[in-house]
């Protein structure tokens, strides 16, 4: 299947149908999704705090954990994207616990999100800001609340965005800046008055 993207860029309409090749043990579909998604995967091991030399034993046994469980995916529950960041996160964690790394690292290790980078503060009450972002973003359009779901859950790029709505590249990236700071305001309105 052709990309139509970057190289290594990751088109997340694929990755359900490549998984579901794979299930049936298709080893060229594992190949093509072993090269859309391996920088990223790569990425997310980093992020857990996986050192750079055992990066590639962690994305070994987290792309052979994918291979097996392939069959196992459904896209009803989570984005393909999500799925394997998860098996990569889970699989660098046990990693980091094999070799007795100390528990603040560990417990790091355990706040690292699929779809983000770790936060900067440690002291971020999530259990109370979840509530007030979902509000912020079920107060906005239909229309832009899917496109900050393709874009920050999904995502997809921007091109492919652009395709998808069938505007320019820029108009785009302005609805996405607008939208983030209609939802930061909103957030923090939000949590001023409670």
């Amino acid at each position: 299947m052709a990309c139509s993207s970057l190289p290594g860029q990751v088109r997340s309409e694929q990755l359900p149908e490549l998984l579901a090749r794979i299930s049936a043990g298709d080893t060229r579909a594992f190949a093509e999704l072993h090269t859309l998604t391996r920088g990223r995967l790569r990425g997310i091991a980093l992020a857990v705090g996986a050192s750079p030399h055992d990066v590639d034993d962690i994305l070994q046994d987290s792309f052979l954990k994918i291979w097996r469980n392939a069959a196992r995916f459904d896209g009803e529950r989570a984005p393909a994207t999500a799925w394997m960041s998860a098996i990569v996160r889970n699989t660098a964690i046990d990693h980091l616990r094999a070799r007795r790394q100390p528990s603040v690292e560990l417990d790091k290790a355990l706040m690292v999100q699929a779809a983000a980078a770790p936060s900067p503060t440690e002291d971020f009450d999530y259990a109370s800001a979840e509530p007030i972002a979902r509000g912020a973003l079920a107060r906005l359009p239909e229309d832009r609340r899917r496109l900050v779901a393709l874009a920050y859950l999904e995502g997809e790029s921007r091109a492919s965005l652009s395709r998808r709505f069938g505007v320019p590249v820029g108009t785009i990236k302005t609805w996405l800046h607008r939208t983030i700071l209609t939802v930061r305001k909103d957030c923090l309105a939000a949590s001023a008055a409670a």
